[in-house]
């Protein structure tokens, strides 16, 4: 239960509760950057909150150091055109420290207590993390082909593919876990359909094919989050 308490705060910290000028700042100023001591703050605060243990506070300086360390870092090596790479890096060093945290507070039922989370809480940070987090990796994965080009022009509402892509996952991610597989293939057919004829009209390989490596990998990540929580729970 401490694990998905420590995850629930980190997808929190670093996906909602980071605005994007902080990012902006923080890659300009690096480590002279206020927004960074804020940032490592900001998920000190949230550990203390979702932990609500004050005799666990070595934990919480302990993440927060090397929260501290991890981003610093990465600010400072990670250069244009390897900011996709440092991000993915970053976050697993991240997660790393939290699953050798809670190694260290289980000791020998470390596996034992790994395999028998609150049901509850799991549900939510696999909720969590299909949303904000999920659009952010996918932004950094796509990186690296120039989007923004290909989609120059095309009229279409603010960020509306960023919440299209938030509630897919969320209903793939349901339907999964209340085993209605036939509803995420008919979501899919779905979706395939409105597509189709944007596809056809825009006569655009390219675009063709950034949709449908978004379209399979937010249909992915949800289908294996869904398969990953059945597995635990």
């Amino acid at each position: 239960m401490i694990l998905i308490k420590l995850l629930l705060a980190h997808l929190i910290g670093d996906f909602f509760l980071q605005p994007r000028k902080w990012i902006k700042e923080k890659e300009k100023k690096t480590i002279r950057s206020p927004k960074l001591y804020w940032h490592v703050l900001l998920h000190m605060v949230l550990l203390f909150i979702v932990l609500w243990d004050m005799t666990l506070w070595p934990l919480v300086v302990i993440i927060g150091v090397s929260h501290f360390a991890i981003d610093a870092l990465k600010l400072i090596l990670q250069k244009k055109n390897t900011k996709r790479l440092y991000f993915f890096i970053d976050q697993g060093l991240h997660i790393l420290i939290l699953l050798g945290c809670y190694a260290y507070l289980s000791g020998d039922s470390f596996f034992e207590n790994l395999h028998i989370p609150e049901q509850g809480l799991l549900l939510l940070v696999c909720l969590v993390f299909l949303t904000i987090p999920v659009s952010i990796i996918m932004k950094m994965i796509f990186l690296k082909w120039n989007i923004s080009k290909l989609t120059k022009n095309k009229q279409s509402l603010e960020d509306a593919g960023k919440y299209i892509g938030i509630l897919e996952r969320i209903l793939v991610f349901i339907f999964i876990i209340t085993s209605h597989w036939d509803a995420v293939g008919f979501l899919i057919a779905a979706k395939s359909v409105f597509r189709f004829g944007d596809l056809r009209e825009s006569k655009d390989r390219q675009l063709t094919e950034y949709v449908l490596i978004g379209t399979l990998m937010s249909f992915g990540i949800a289908i294996v989050t869904g398969i990953v929580y059945n597995h635990i729970t």
